[in-house]
């Protein structure tokens, strides 16, 4: 008897067909889902990397440009659907050179073109309808985000111009504090000054969503309980799994539901790994004994060189940690990605490019993710993101329009 019930196991065993998924399985599950909802991209910096590099006129975005992160056809093998260019203006424009209104104003420009140059992949988005409709055309959306409020010049009516150029979000701060707000770099404890709490409201009515990636705790606190709209966190991961100052800790993190808001994962190999942060940290000071010790240049350049060849790398997988983290302190609807592509000069294994996001999703998608959820940190989250802002922007027009009325 127990010889007959072993025979049948081998029988059974060898009918019954694996459901064992592949790597390649899941890509192409990930690139099918990836047809039926827009993947957005929080921020990527290639119009400063275009700058950089001379302009429109120096860099052919259509083919194929191996020392950026990105280009159409990257962008085409990794199915973006959407993407929010960062409008980045140096902090160093606070004391020469061009205005930080005047820099903005031109990397909108430079966006704007870049996306009209390109009118067969390309389109402008100002609004969820405006991504959804490019979305079925066949075409990537270009959404605007300044990266710095001192881009407004402390000025609400710059803000304002800001909104009607179609910038549809606005990060508070950079690296250095403003008057109103303050920087993650910054050790003060304070957050949003009077004014600050006036930029977040106009940004609310205006419809421009509130960005607090860069900004301290206490800015992100008084944000958060500030603002009648959703915030955003456009390039930021979650400092539970990565103790950096510009990952949001979790006393952030649970206030995000109830406003409404979306956390969206950077790929910064020092916001995703704890061993690339503390190796980083500890090659900051050993450049500084070195430089105390009276090492030449170009010892000091060779040490560093040395040094970065032997540091620890991130991986796709620790991306996917925090994903995977973030889903579980603020819910699925509140996760998406913020890349941060052009604008990071070490990249994830696996995450070389724009071209890599399928294998992102893929991986959620091995960890058992549903193919709902999997839409909703591709893309379906800051879509509502954006119609949440929209309608309160129109709620709160509304109702200034009657209050005038009745004046």
């Amino acid at each position: 008897m127990e010889g007959w019930k072993v025979a049948m196991s081998a029988v059974l065993l060898c009918t019954v067909p694996s459901f064992a998924l592949s790597a390649q399985d899941y890509r192409a599950q990930a690139l099918r889902i990836l047809k039926t909802v827009p993947l957005i991209d929080g921020h990527n910096d290639i119009p400063d990397a275009i700058r950089e590099r001379g302009g429109l006129d120096s860099v052919d975005f259509a083919v194929l440009q191996p020392k950026l992160m990105t280009d159409i056809l990257k962008l085409r093998a990794g199915a973006v659907g959407g993407q929010f260019w960062a409008a980045y203006v140096p902090v160093t424009t606070m004391d020469s050179g061009p205005h930080p209104a005047v820099y903005a104003l031109e990397q909108i420009d430079l966006i704007k073109r870049l996306c009209a140059r390109y009118p067969r992949d390309l389109a402008m988005a100002y609004s969820a309808a405006d991504v959804e409709r490019n979305f079925t055309a066949g075409k990537i959306s270009c959404l605007i985000g300044i990266e710095g409020g001192h881009a407004i010049e402390n000025s609400l009516g710059t803000l304002r111009m800001f909104a009607a150029l179609g910038v549809r979000y606005i990060t508070l701060t950079h690296w250095r504090s403003l008057s109103w707000a303050t920087a993650s770099t910054d050790t003060a404890r304070r957050g949003l000054s009077a004014f600050g709490r006036e930029v977040v409201h106009e940004m609310n009515r205006l419809g421009v969503l509130v960005d607090l990636s860069h900004v301290n705790d206490g800015t992100m606190s008084d944000a958060l309980h500030t603002a009648h709209a959703p915030v955003m966190f456009s390039h930021s991961s979650a400092r539970a799994l990565t103790h950096h100052a510009r990952d949001v800790p979790d006393s952030i993190l649970r206030l995000v539901p109830a406003n409404g808001g979306i956390v969206m994962v950077n790929f910064n190999p020092g916001f995703v790994s704890e061993g690339v942060r503390v190796y980083e940290d500890s090659l900051e000071g050993r450049a500084r004994a070195l430089r105390a010790s009276g090492t030449d240049s170009t010892a000091l350049r060779d040490s560093l060189k040395a040094w970065h060849v032997r540091a620890p790398k991130a991986r796709l997988q620790q991306v996917a940690d925090h994903i995977d983290y973030l889903r579980r302190v603020v819910g699925v609807d509140h996760v998406g990605l913020g890349s941060d592509f052009d604008g990071i000069t070490e990249v994830p294994v696996g995450l070389e490019d724009v071209s890599k996001f399928p294998d992102l999703i893929a991986e959620l998608l091995k960890r058992g993710w549903t193919e709902q959820d999997v839409r909703k940190v591709a893309g379906t989250n800051v879509l509502r993101v954006l119609r949440d802002a929209e309608r309160v922007a129109a709620a709160g027009n509304a109702k200034a329009r009657r209050t005038d009325a009745q004046r």
